[in-house]
């Protein structure tokens, strides 16, 4: 079940076309913790890692994530900035996810700098924390507030592999043969 809504909800960052996405699971605490152990023992052998971000008593929110291409993405000077002022420790990634659970499970408000952390483009994030009706160019997969033919390409492309992935995981094709590995050693021994 797990695997399938993975499949469904984060094709493009198995694509490796995408950071990160996030999706939730109808759960009971502790639930699917062998699944997740079991799914990472593939992830992490191309370069991704899937872990649970909030829990409440039925649902669980998992984040599957490139962690190289979030590293990339959380030390742009846009997105650093957008994270100081939240409080994250920019610098330390890892810390910054930790920071990201704290978040989600004490604000009263969604933390909307989480799309830094789905590979929204910082001026996005910027433009929808300061204002989530104004200056919208176009809603996709996020409100764009910055190059709207750029975002409308990427929810095109987002759209797309979530059509082909959905029809091979329907075919019964296997989830490591949909994973595409993006890691640089990965790429060095080819």
């Amino acid at each position: 079940m797990l695997k399938d809504l993975m499949v469904e909800h984060g094709a493009p960052t198995l694509a490796g076309i995408k950071t990160g996405n996030i999706f939730s699971i109808q759960t009971k605490k502790n639930e699917i913790a062998s699944e997740i152990r079991k799914l990472n023992g593939i992830l992490t052998k191309k370069g991704l890692r899937l872990i649970p971000i909030k829990r409440s008593s039925d649902k669980t929110m998992m984040y599957l994530y490139r962690p190289d291409r979030l590293e990339r993405d959380l030390s742009s000077p846009e997105a650093e900035e957008i994270l100081e002022e939240k409080g994250y420790p920019c610098g330390n990634m890892n810390c910054c996810i930790v920071e990201l659970v704290r978040h989600l499970m004490m604000d009263e408000e969604f933390p909307h700098e989480i799309g830094l952390f789905l590979g929204y483009p910082p001026s996005d994030v910027k433009g929808f924390m300061k204002s989530s009706c104004e200056g919208v160019k176009c809603v996709g997969c996020w409100k764009a507030y910055g190059n709207e033919n750029e975002a409308k390409s990427t929810f095109e492309k987002y759209d797309t592999c979530r059509s082909i992935y959905r029809k091979e995981a329907n075919k019964g094709r296997p989830l490591e043969s949909l994973i595409v590995d993006m890691r640089l050693d990965a790429k060095l021994a080819i």
